[in-house]
């Protein structure tokens, strides 16, 4: 029997790739955890204008901040960049998929009553909970004016919410946002936690910890069974290591470059499974150069790169001119108005009441502030002037939704006019299957702000570019049941490829129309349980 350095090697520790190692690694398995970005932490977080926000896809060793935004002709995706994955950027929102979702695209033995058992796992894990009464927002009540003003009462409700809540904490005593007001006591996983101050930064790092990112829950259990993390190794391609080139029990070489120190040193590592978790775009990537820049997986579906989705997001800022909704103060989510049964429009809708990072509304107000002229200020000084207020961010909801949109998307390796020796990720996406769903998404927050006495402001990039951005990037790697029609089978398994696996938002055959982690972490659970009895 091959001899290899692990038993199993993760690349990611998203929702799929964390909890992938913790479960592998409770069972006894000698697990390695390849992360491209940093382990951060409440001291290290980005906060200053000058700190790194942002990776650098073409130069990881000297950029790799806390966000990756991708920039494709007419979809910008953003991810996260660090132990933890999409957790340490998403808003902390943990719901399930509606029922009716798994009725079409999905593998067979898939469906809402095979995967609750998983909901519920990692509803248990990350401490899932809805934010308590005496702490709802001003959002909140904002959204549930418009919800019963609209007929929609009874469609609107708090969403579960991964946050570690105080229910003695006192919203509006000042300065809310002073850590001097959490509870810090140890989770059930033996972590050390605070519980929220409402700063409203959860999508740029929790100051207190109290949001249930994934290194405060599944990482920290995979380390405890000595699961290894290390950051700043980035995958760049994986090798069969038998000489048929199919897996069959023969292992995998990971070849990756070590990016910390401001080098890059290539390096490999083998095992017996490798699970690639490294998030939509990153592990549809990841399989697209082995497979056709390397050629080291050439077996791999002529599925692989389609079907992506943006799972429906969009954003409609509206500004109250008497009205203040704090979008910084409390949770970045906490409610929503579900739509998904084509209530609205025939389109399948998901409204939540989005919220805007503390540090970034003051990032901007600092800035416009200290412009002297200029098209930026002019800018600000007319929106105040068109929302009578002063400062048109405190009066401001981000109404924010999703929905299931065309999936139509698809991910390839083309080249660059300047540099065409070089393999560069591309994306073919044509907006026009998802118009219809756009513009119902639109009209829905239209007629929220209408009744609540809002003035809605549809993004020019939407109106005259057709360009979106999505925090939820799903499929590329498509589960199905033959490999005709999918990349991975229900279990997360590379066709043509056994032991490589996986495990992330890449393998949904669909948008959800909703947050999908819960989904993500769920499907997650459910393929490293046949990992483990299977041996």
């Amino acid at each position: 029997m091959a001899m290899f350095d692990h038993d199993v090697i993760v690349i990611g520790s998203g929702f799929g790739g964390a909890v992938a190692a913790c479960r592998l690694a409770q069972a006894g398995h000698k697990v390695l955890v390849l992360e491209r970005g940093r382990r951060w932490t409440p001291e290290t977080y980005p906060r200053d204008a000058d700190d790194p926000w942002l990776w650098n896809q073409d130069q990881p060793h000297l950029f790799n901040g806390w966000a990756d935004l991708r920039t494709f002709s007419d979809m910008w995706v953003a991810a996260g960049a660090g132990v933890g994955g999409g957790s340490l950027i998403y808003a902390n929102v943990s719901v399930e998929a509606k029922r009716e979702v798994f009725d079409h695209r999905w593998p067979d033995g898939i469906n809402r009553d095979t995967l609750q058992p998983y909901y519920d796992r990692v509803a248990k894990m990350m401490d899932v909970q809805p934010i308590p009464d005496n702490q709802l927002t001003a959002r909140y009540w904002l959204m549930k004016e418009g919800a019963e003003k609209l007929g929609w009462g009874e469609r609107f409700h708090k969403v579960p919410l991964a946050v570690n809540f105080d229910p003695q904490f006192d919203p509006e005593r000042a300065p809310a946002r002073d850590d001097c007001h959490t509870v810090y006591e140890k989770n059930q996983h033996g972590v050390v936690q605070g519980t929220c101050v409402h700063c409203g930064n959860c999508d740029i790092g929790c100051q207190v910890k109290a949001k249930n990112t994934l290194d405060l829950n599944y990482l920290a259990v995979a380390e405890r069974h000595h699961a290894e993390i290390r950051p700043l190794h980035l995958a760049m391609r994986i090798e069969p290591m038998n000489a048929g080139g199919g897996g069959s029990g023969g292992g995998y070489r990971v070849h990756f470059d070590d990016v910390g120190g401001g080098r890059r040193r290539p390096g490999s590592l083998t095992a017996q499974r490798v699970i690639v978790a490294a998030g939509s775009i990153g592990s549809t990537e990841l399989l697209l150069r082995s497979r056709d820049q390397y050629g080291t997986l050439p077996r791999l579906s002529g599925q692989l790169g389609k079907g992506w989705a943006f799972n429906g997001d969009f954003v409609t800022p509206t500004f109250y001119g008497n009205r203040k909704v704090s979008p910084s103060h409390g949770p970045t989510i906490s409610s929503a108005i579900d739509l998904l049964d084509g209530h609205f429009k025939g389109q399948p809708l998901f409204i939540e009441d989005g919220g805007v990072p503390n540090l970034a509304a003051e990032f901007v107000r600092q800035r416009i502030k200290g412009l002297r002229g200029g098209k930026l200020r002019q800018l600000w000084q007319d929106l105040a002037e068109h929302t009578e207020v002063q400062d048109p961010l405190d009066n401001m909801m981000p109404w924010f939704g999703q929905a299931v949109d065309a999936a139509n998307g698809e991910l390839y390796l083309g080249r660059l006019w300047y540099m065409p020796w070089r393999r560069t990720l591309k994306m073919n996406w044509d907006y026009r299957p998802s118009e219809a769903t756009v513009e119902a998404m639109i009209d829905a927050h239209k007629a929220l702000s209408a009744a609540t006495g809002g003035t809605p402001l549809v993004p020019p990039t939407w109106t005259v570019l057709k360009n979106l951005i999505t925090p939820h990037p799903l499929g590329g790697c498509n589960m199905g049941n033959t490999v005709a029609d999918g990349v991975v089978d229900g279990h997360g398994q590379v066709f043509n490829y056994p032991g490589l696996y996986v495990m992330d938002g890449a393998t949904l055959p669909r948008a959800i129309g909703l947050n999908p982690s819960r989904t993500i972490a769920a499907l997650a659970e459910r393929g490293a349980e046949r990992i483990v009895q299977t041996g």
